[in-house]
């Protein structure tokens, strides 16, 4: 960055997360005036200990290869921390229901996305190009919530939402609660370096701020999670242990 007059960086959570845990100074990015996210949601915790760190802002969005363009976004001064902001000007979005219906704003749903930019489908998968392009509209697989100013907040992938006591429960919240917490560095879940925080820590931490059918029952340490070579968490195989022979669906 110094070498070349970098102003702008762009990096995954897993990166700025990985920054803050090297300890670097907060001039080690000096002349950068911008830093963009994507790839994951960016919880609001590490949002917050980076820039405050580093005073860089950092703009979370999201986009696919199936639409070819960044469509949802936060915006330079107008960043809401744990969302991912509003359209890219030239995208419209919908959350729908299970049923296809739309729902309106502050209830859950799959994210669908539409624009000029939007692929045909899949080369020769005919069956999943059914599945996510349907008409003008993408099915993103992903669960979304529009709040009352019209920001969009990533629940997570709709195949990874759990059901607890019967109502839908997102791990991109309770990873959030506990990622809040100054002993953890990663979700999920990381303990930071120097610290031993116990499970009924950790759960009477994420007590103080998520209803009781979606605290975490039970808490397993590890000293490394799995990643693909860009960084981003493998959640299919960090879970497969634990839905082995499971009906996530039920339980």
């Amino acid at each position: 960055m110094a070498e070349y007059g970098v102003t702008l960086f762009f990096a995954g959570p897993t990166f700025f997360a990985n920054m803050l845990r090297a300890g670097l100074p907060a001039d080690a990015i000096a002349g950068v005036r911008l830093a963009a996210s994507a790839g994951e949601a960016l919880p609001a915790a590490l949002y917050e200990r980076w820039t405050s760190h580093f005073g860089v802002d950092i703009l979370d969005g999201i986009g696919m290869t199936e639409m070819l363009h960044i469509f949802l976004s936060n915006r330079e001064g107008a960043v809401r921390p744990g969302t991912t902001g509003v359209a890219v000007p030239g995208y419209e979005l919908k959350i729908l229901d299970d049923a296809g219906a739309t729902v309106g704003r502050g209830t859950p749903g799959t994210l669908f996305v539409r624009g000029d930019s939007t692929a045909t489908g899949y080369w020769s998968r005919y069956a999943a190009s059914r599945q996510v392009f349907q008409g003008e509209w993408l099915r993103t697989g992903d669960t979304y919530v529009q709040d009352a100013d019209g920001y969009y907040t990533c629940l997570g992938r709709t195949g990874d939402m759990l059901k607890a006591s019967g109502i839908w429960v997102s791990p991109a919240e309770v990873e959030a609660r506990l990622l809040a917490h100054p002993a953890v560095s990663q979700a999920i879940v990381v303990a930071a370096p120097g610290t031993a925080p116990t499970e009924a820590e950790l759960i009477a931490f994420a007590r103080t701020r998520l209803a009781g059918y979606k605290l975490p029952k039970s808490i397993d340490f590890v000293t490394e999670l799995p990643r693909n070579p860009s960084g981003k968490l493998l959640k299919r195989q960090l879970r497969e242990p634990y839905w082995k022979n499971v009906d996530r669906r039920i339980h």
